[in-house]
């Protein structure tokens, strides 16, 4: 049996080398996208050192034509698609109040007008073929507003998930579903990174469960909604948040 294809946008480090991993692990044959193409590279040499079942690629989620550019180096390489994940992401901490039209417009472009751009080339892409999977990783602040992120991010990560539904809608009949996971806050050396450690401790105080997420299990939760037998899960959203949002 030939081996299931998946493009991880944002692979070269966190969730989304995570991700990565998870899906190689699975027996798929991995692309990872990122603008970090040595990052990448250096991940894609450790799943696969003769680059048979993993390789990187320069890709910016900003621009439409770097992701026809991505499909069509997956079919060069291995024939076919199978699945997308739009895991490419970015945010600073910024005041509401004290937002740029500029910082507003960067965190949109890379966290939501990826996510179109993703839907629209790798969609029509599985839409032609008849079967597909993409699955976007939002996030919980983009449906309670957020707490250690900005509200830009926020918004785009709320945007995200209202185009994972519009999507679902127009291309469920074509063979192709279109989820999203919504993580809380995920014990990733990011986080640790971003979050002071006595604002951090706060944070897991008021997560009900008292821990941080696993990034692992959020790429558990991805290799299963791009699974062929996924086809009756469409316009979800997979919420991953240790019970700070139910619903």
């Amino acid at each position: 049996m030939s081996r299931r294809v998946v493009l991880v946008t944002g692979a070269a480090r966190g969730l989304g080398a995570v991700v990565a991993r998870c899906f190689h692990a699975a027996g798929y044959n991995v692309a990872l996208g990122d603008i970090a193409l040595d990052a990448a590279g250096t991940l894609a040499h450790e799943l696969s050192s003769d680059g048979s079942s993993a390789f990187a690629l320069k890709l910016d989620v900003t621009s439409k034509r770097d992701f026809e550019n991505a499909r069509d180096a997956l079919l060069a390489r291995w024939g076919a698609i199978d699945a997308l994940v739009n895991n490419a992401g970015a945010s600073k901490v910024v005041p509401v109040m004290e937002i740029s039209g500029e910082q507003f417009d960067q965190v949109i472009d890379v966290n939501l007008r990826s996510v179109l751009f993703g839907c629209q080339v790798f969609g029509q892409y599985f839409a032609d073929r008849g079967v597909g999977r993409i699955v976007n990783i939002a996030s919980l602040a983009g449906q309670n507003g957020g707490s250690a992120t900005g509200a830009h991010y926020a918004a785009a990560k709320g945007g995200a998930l209202t185009l994972t539904k519009v999507f679902a809608r127009d291309l469920a009949s074509r063979g192709v579903t279109v989820n999203a996971i919504s993580p809380g806050p995920l014990d990733l050396p990011i986080v640790h990174e971003s979050v002071p450690a006595d604002q951090l401790q706060q944070v897991i105080a008021g997560i009900p469960v008292k821990k941080l997420g696993s990034a692992e299990y959020i790429a558990d939760v991805a290799v299963l909604l791009a699974s062929a037998d996924a086809y009756f899960a469409n316009g979800a959203c997979w919420d991953v948040n240790g019970g700070l949002f139910m619903r």
